[in-house]
């Protein structure tokens, strides 16, 4: 199924009406006391706010879309053969866990290629959303933005992340961390891949990159970047299918230096 401007905006949309709620829900549980936080992993927290968001967003849209299958962070669910909703109910949970701001509501489109398509973004504790959709512009809070000027690494402001094995997995990113914290102006870590793509999108940031992330991750702020003229794609340079884990997004301009210097440090597989 191919979508056309029209269709792609009207999931959009679907999308930012449907992650406000989730939003909403997600609000009264920030920064409470009272609020279940277990373990799915060593270092990979969950919260009750986790598992009833995703069941709000997974029933609001199977009523308003019901021809689309859903993909849960928490839940899961099976792919479609032609578009599929990726929901991530809070990305940065261990943010939210402990009561730091930078989290947020993602509601992704993905067609059968894994490009995404459209999507939303809300982050109510930051009081910023973002919408987009192939075709169309990024809009931050309602207005559009685009990815910045900035053509050297030296002058760029980046972001990045690091996965939960990061223990006792060598692919760790913290080579890559080491190199470029050398040579950017910055290089910030905020533990949010979805957040960290919009503010490439919105030119907060030059530049990002991670690995080992999932669908729910990258599925919505993936058509965001190159909706505001930014370049997406895997760490060798290919186009991104969101479901295969590396990502690496800029403003463009970098993009290219960005891909050889995380070759250069020989562990970018």
């Amino acid at each position: 199924m191919k979508l056309d401007n029209q269709q792609a905006k009207e999931l959009a949309e679907l999308a930012l009406r449907i992650a406000r709620e989730g939003a909403d829900l997600a609000k009264t549980g920030y920064r409470s006391r009272s609020t279940t936080v277990s373990h799915k992993g060593a270092i990979d927290l969950v919260t009750e706010y986790d598992t009833r968001g995703e069941a709000l967003i997974v029933e609001r849209l199977s009523k308003e879309a019901p021809e689309i299958p859903i993909v849960g962070e928490e839940s899961g669910g099976e792919a479609g053969a032609e578009l599929t909703f990726y929901v991530d109910p809070i990305d940065g949970t261990t943010n939210f866990a402990h009561g730091h701001p930078f989290w947020c509501v993602s509601i992704g489109i993905v067609d059968a290629q894994g490009r995404s398509v459209a999507g939303a973004i809300v982050a109510p504790a930051l009081h910023t959303e973002w919408m987009g959709w192939i075709g169309g512009p990024c809009l931050r809070n309602g207005e559009a933005c685009q990815v910045s000027g900035t053509d050297e690494i030296e002058r760029s402001l980046l972001a990045t992340g690091f996965p939960y094995d990061r223990r006792t997995s060598e692919q760790n990113n913290f080579a890559e961390f080491f190199a470029l914290k050398k040579r950017a102006q910055g290089v910030r870590r905020c533990g949010s891949a979805a957040l960290d793509l919009c503010l490439v999108a919105d030119g907060t940031y030059d530049g990002y990159w991670e690995r080992k992330l999932k669908p729910w991750d990258v599925a919505a702020a993936a058509c965001f970047v190159t909706s505001a003229g930014g370049r997406i794609t895997d760490f060798e340079g290919r186009p991104l299918d969101v479901r295969h884990g590396n990502v690496l997004a800029t403003n463009g301009r970098i993009h290219d230096d960005l891909v050889r210097s995380l070759a250069s440090v020989g562990t970018a597989g």
